[in-house]
């Protein structure tokens, strides 16, 4: 059995927020069909590759684990594409849709993100019946002067709102996203936010620091001197204030930025930091197959017209073809965002090698530094290695 995830990029948005620099695209309603069209056909074509290398030509089954529908803002879409997808996925990965399902646990995660602002209780309603069955709202604060701040198109009010259908419409697995390290955020904002949050009792958190990336609104005004970032010590202060809270509140902190219920971890990711394999479709998506990363290339246009053109593999960029050493490397930087750490039967299983046969000088060093700890079977990040992650993932680069 050859288990994947899937994942889909919808670049659309209604608003590009003042921090973001992923792929995606608002203004440009008139290419959604087009677009969808050009996934569906990279969807099948990639389901009939898969099916021939792995059951015909190795005799496996691919058994779909997870599905996640991100962006850009998927929800700013009509809701009949997203069935659309869904649709060509069930059909083409010969599985069994989640949400029609009571034991849905025995079937593919399937996530779609929605923002509050693009989201109506009839895509909600479609959502549902196409098999989502975990949806993420992007809350990122609580308070409307940061959500101004940030260039967000909703007010909290309008999240909660949007949280509060979500749940009408029967959603029982939820997650919200949660920015820290805002300009102007203090310590009692964070505090006013995790009240709201436990009593909106989401199955899942995700929490992220800010990110300042560049040729962005808010890296602009950043540079200009209109905000400034809060300090370090203060941006740490706010990340262990949520990490308290939300473990006091029955959250399991089971990797570096997310908080989740028990039994409610998100596969999608989890499967992506256990280093399991991955296909992307739609523009700039990434894929992870047989130790080969590559992915689509980042021009909405050219996308669309490579399928115009019948010359899909226009599309296609490959980044890189891992060896051995560089497959377990990776997988201690993945391990290491886990809170569990790496389990060391579970990597001389999966490499037929002792973890300190290999790595045993990068692994004393960190210890010695403070930044890892070790028990009989795992080494996993100390409070300082959580602080100061990125010098422990320098380690296997």
């Amino acid at each position: 059995m050859k288990d994947i995830g899937l994942y889909i990029h919808i670049p659309f948005c209604k608003k590009k927020c003042n921090y973001c620099d992923f792929v995606s695209f608002a203004k440009s309603e008139e290419k959604i069909e087009e677009y969808i069209n050009c996934l569906i056909c990279e969807i099948k074509e990639v389901a009939e590759n898969v099916k021939f290398q792995f059951q015909q030509k190795k005799g496996d089954l691919v058994n779909v684990r997870s599905i996640y529908i991100g962006g850009g803002t998927p929800s700013y879409i009509d809701s009949k594409y997203i069935k659309q997808i869904l649709n060509t996925i069930r059909n083409s990965y010969d599985f069994v849709m989640a949400g029609l399902i009571d034991k849905q646990e025995q079937f593919p995660e399937i996530t779609i993100e929605i923002n509050p602002g693009t989201v109506t209780e009839e895509k909600l309603k479609d959502y549902k019946y196409s098999g989502v069955n975990r949806i993420s709202i992007g809350m990122q604060a609580t308070q409307n002067r940061l959500l101004t701040q940030l260039g967000r198109i909703h007010s909290y009010q309008e999240f909660e709102t949007t949280y509060l259908l979500a749940r009408k419409i029967g959603f029982n697995n939820i997650n919200i996203d949660f920015m820290i390290g805002l300009p102007n955020q203090t310590i009692e904002d964070i505090k006013e936010s995790l009240q709201k949050i436990k009593k909106l009792n989401p199955e899942h958190v995700s929490v992220y620091s800010l990110i300042v990336e560049e040729n962005t609104i808010l890296s602009k005004q950043i540079e200009e001197g209109t905000l400034e970032l809060p300090e370090e010590n203060k941006e740490r202060e706010m990340y262990w204030t949520v990490k308290n809270f939300l473990e006091e509140n029955g959250y399991n902190h089971y990797e570096i930025s997310n908080f989740a219920k028990p039994n409610r971890e998100s596969r999608h990711n989890m499967d992506c930091w256990n280093q399991k394999e991955y296909f992307g479709f739609g523009v700039a998506a990434h894929s992870y197959v047989d130790n080969v990363r590559f992915s689509n290339i980042t021009d909405l246009n050219s996308y669309i017209e490579n399928y115009k053109h019948n010359e899909p593999e226009k599309n296609f960029v490959f980044h890189e073809k891992e060896n051995y050493l560089d497959t377990m490397k990776e997988y201690l930087l993945l391990g290491f965002r886990k809170i569990k750490g790496v389990s060391k039967k579970d990597f001389e299983n999966k490499f037929q090698l002792p973890i300190e046969s290999i790595f045993k000088l990068e692994l004393e060093e960190l210890k010695e530094k403070g930044l890892i700890l070790e028990n009989e079977d795992t080494y996993y990040l100390s409070d300082k290695g959580i602080d100061f992650a990125n010098l422990v993932f320098e380690k296997f680069v």
